[in-house]
């Protein structure tokens, strides 16, 4: 029976973008000015558009939220990114108008290929249509997309594509019921 050999992991093939002093410069501001309380939003979105991401009106970051590349980031209007949001984003993430994300959610873009020896690394691309909520401490995984006004519960793990108008919970994420706005 094969073994994993994390000797063999070998990710020369990814690309973040940016050049080297870019991302070390991102790295520095992401932790002073977005990991930590830093309260001022304004000032972190004028941050995130020097540094590259695409940004809408009415964009409300709160503290402690990490983004990994900001260049791999699109957000719509009147979106929220509650207090300790990651956005791990080795893909790009395109957030629509009007999306919640919540305390602690997580945007997962990369994970490993467990069966491969080398544990080899794998980007996928996360979207999020208009309307959608992220519960708190809620993760989305790499190349899920979630549907126009989609809700992934408090603590759920999105594996698969969320459909439009829909309630998944659990782990993985399971449809319960439909959403209905008045």
């Amino acid at each position: 029976m094969n073994k994993t050999n994390l000797s063999q992991f070998d990710n020369a093939w990814y690309t973040p973008g940016g050049n080297p002093l870019k991302r070390l410069l991102w790295y520095f501001t992401n932790i002073v000015w977005f990991n930590s309380g830093f309260p001022i939003n304004g000032f972190k979105l004028f941050l995130l558009k020097l540094y590259g991401a695409k940004i809408g009106l009415g964009v409300v970051i709160k503290p402690r939220v990490s983004i990994k590349y900001p260049w791999k980031l699109v957000v719509g209007n009147n979106v929220w990114i509650g207090e300790g949001v990651w956005i791990d984003n080795l893909g790009n993430v395109t957030i629509g108008d009007n999306v919640c994300l919540s305390q602690g959610a997580f945007l997962l873009c990369g994970n490993h290929d467990y069966k491969k020896e080398a544990f080899d690394l794998i980007v996928r691309d996360i979207t999020l249509e208009e309307g959608v909520w992220i519960g708190a401490k809620a993760i989305v995984c790499p190349g899920v997309t979630c549907f126009s006004h989609s809700v992934l519960a408090v603590g759920s793990v999105a594996t698969s594509n969320l459909e439009a108008y829909k309630i998944y919970q659990g782990n993985p994420a399971a449809f319960v019921r439909e959403r209905n706005i008045q």
